[in-house]
């Protein structure tokens, strides 16, 4: 849903803003180099010493990148393969960066090993969602489901839960319970999507086969 949406939306407010850094003589690669480079500083700088307000702040801004540098591509008349990998690839790094930073802080001075697992199993089933939908497609299937959570949703769920926790250090209370609880959502909504894409794969795979014993028995 947020895919569906949500890009749509930011994608025409960065489009400006697109425009202008291709004016400048800005890459796409570079846009996304950058963007993922900033988005691990601020996960593995400010997560694990639990400053969770200004790693969001810092990580919400570098990956916006992700919208940019796709943008600046169509309008450039540059889209390419290459590129779509770079930007896929990084994009998994991004996400290693964030959980790992988390784990990092529960494993130290958050001082909880259910959560720091929690955290990298958040990392692990991440990267397993888009690996099931990758591989599937490699196969040739369409792998027509996109699942309950997306790395639009993990991320938006994780970095929310993580910016509101951080304002206790400006004293607004009551909002510890909030990361443990959204990494717990995305843990279980990962698994399920995992599962979601295992079980469209099979059954796509099923029809495959019944059609091609259906056209090899009319011959």
């Amino acid at each position: 849903m947020l895919n569906k949406y949500a890009r749509a939306f930011f994608t025409r407010v960065l489009t400006p803003f697109a425009a202008l850094l291709l004016r400048w003589g800005v890459s796409p690669d570079a846009v996304t180099l950058i963007g993922t480079a900033g988005s691990v500083a601020g996960a593995l700088v400010f997560f694990p010493r639990g400053e969770f307000f200004w790693g969001t702040i810092t990580i919400t801004l570098f990956i916006f990148s992700d919208l940019v540098d796709g943008n600046m591509a169509r309008q450039a008349g540059r889209s390419s393969k290459w590129g779509a990998f770079l930007d896929s690839t990084l994009d998994r790094v991004a996400d290693a960066a964030i959980f790992g930073g988390l784990a990092m802080w529960y494993s130290g001075s958050g001082n909880n090993d259910l959560l720091c697992a929690v955290a990298i199993f958040c990392l692990a089933s991440g990267q397993v969602v888009s690996y099931t939908k990758a591989r599937g497609e490699a196969l040739g299937f369409p792998v027509n489901v996109s699942g309950l959570v997306e790395r639009a949703e993990r991320l938006v769920i994780s970095l929310v839960a993580a910016g509101v926790t951080g304002l206790r250090t400006f004293g607004v209370p009551y909002v510890d319970w909030l990361l443990p609880t959204a990494l717990w959502v995305v843990a279980a909504g990962s698994l399920v999507t995992v599962a979601q894409r295992m079980l469209t794969v099979r059954r796509e795979s099923a029809e495959l086969e019944a059609a091609t014993a259906a056209v090899e028995g009319g011959r």
